[in-house]
């Protein structure tokens, strides 16, 4: 195996990598360690070797395209259920595989009950669901569910890997590209395929100002994080062709150092990302007065209230709450923007939501080449208004 490394002099041989490698990859043969065909890059051997004589070297050789296929989504749990930005993964892929010819595959790590939701994904078209089911996996830990991964990744080789741009994804993708020394584009916004399979990554870059177009032409696999809510949500299939294939977890696959020594659920709230309707306060909006009044409109549109970065940054908002690069990126069915300009770092992060209303009393704003309905007024004006139409309407 290319990526395994071994250091002569410090090597005692004393047999403990190869005990505890949990695929039988290693033997000690003619006075050295061996590394066979069943190695899997999980690190194990790294992590417990005493003499630290084991590493992975940081180039890989050359790789054979032909050799490397598919798509391989990692699919999140969050609370026992699918998150759904792993629909929109396969999604995406799915339109991607069918100009290649390729399959999408989902791997799924995660404690009792992992293996049910697995099954609600074959709805989805998808081919193969990769299982990696185990009471150590209950709770998320890094370096163990890398390994469980990197089983996977190593086993089928898939031509691309898609990870959702979650606080999880985060942490997950750069160690999973590392270990394969091959590239990562995070949080992505678009995505499409070459004939050659080199995939096309395509993410906001220096402030917003470019679409960056990214490719990973001399390693495989090709790793990307894509934002949730920028893309399309997979359609159900009428008849599931897919299947579902149990991987075999040992203790020491799921073994971690981390431990978790309590855990309190904390009542989830809606997210911004999940909201049908946002009402948005930019730098137009000047006074924390003037911020409650576009809140009224908010709740009475049984929405959330949302703002730009330089409100975040004047103390108005959280950066739970906004939108933009530096925030988060929405797709409601209704999105109000009062007193925004409407710079490239905010706007391509809500572009996608199906119906743009822009206030502002600049007809040049830039805001108002996004917008579906443009109002040039005084937002002191139409906001009020607004709100007690709807309130109004409510009532009848």
């Amino acid at each position: 195996m290319e990526f395994i490394k071994f250091d002569v002099d410090k090597c005692t041989l004393c047999g403990l990598c190869a005990e505890k490698c949990p695929f039988g990859a290693l033997t000690i043969e003619g006075g050295g360690i061996v590394v066979g065909d069943n190695c899997r890059m999980c690190g194990l051997c790294v992590r417990h070797c005493p003499e630290h004589a084991i590493k992975f070297e940081q180039q890989a050789k050359a790789f054979d395209k032909d050799q490397w296929k598919h798509f391989l989504i990692y699919v999140e749990q969050e609370r026992g259920e699918i998150h759904p930005v792993a629909y929109e993964l396969i999604g995406e892929a799915r339109k991607m595989a069918a100009k290649v010819g390729y399959q999408v595959n989902c791997v799924i790590v995660g404690g009792p009950g992992t293996w049910e939701n697995a099954g609600g994904l074959l709805e989805y078209g998808v081919d193969k669901v990769y299982v990696y089911e185990h009471e150590g996996f209950t709770h998320f830990r890094a370096d163990c569910y890398a390994d469980a991964v990197a089983d996977c990744i190593a086993a089928n080789r898939p031509s691309s890997v898609l990870i959702g741009a979650t606080s999880l994804g985060r942490s997950l993708a750069p160690r999973l590209s590392t270990r394969f020394h091959t590239g990562l584009t995070a949080d992505c916004t678009e995505l499409d395929i070459r004939e050659n399979t080199d995939m096309i990554q395509i993410r906001p870059a220096f402030g917003g100002n470019i679409m960056a177009q990214i490719g990973i032409t001399r390693s495989r696999p090709q790793f990307a994080t894509v934002r949730y809510r920028v893309m399309d949500r997979a359609p159900r299939v009428e008849k599931p062709w897919g299947s579902l294939v149990r991987c075999a977890v040992n203790d020491q696959m799921a073994y971690s150092r981390i431990r978790v020594i309590s855990s309190e659920v904390i009542e989830k709230q809606k997210s911004l990302e999940e909201e049908d309707v946002i009402v948005v306060a930019g730098r137009g909006v000047k006074t924390e007065k003037d911020v409650e009044m576009c809140r009224a409109l908010a709740e009475a549109l049984g929405g959330q209230l949302a703002f730009t970065r330089p409100m975040v940054e004047s103390g108005f908002g959280d950066t739970a709450h906004q939108i933009g690069l530096s925030g988060r990126t929405v797709r409601p069915k209704l999105i109000i923007t009062c007193g925004v300009s409407g710079a490239i770092q905010f706007t391509s992060c809500m572009n996608a939501s199906d119906c743009i209303v822009a206030i502002n009393n600049d007809p040049e704003a830039q805001i108002f080449k996004v917008a579906h309905y443009c109002i040039v007024d005084d937002l002191y004006q139409v906001v009020p208004r607004l709100t007690a139409l709807v309130r109004d309407r409510k009532e009848d």
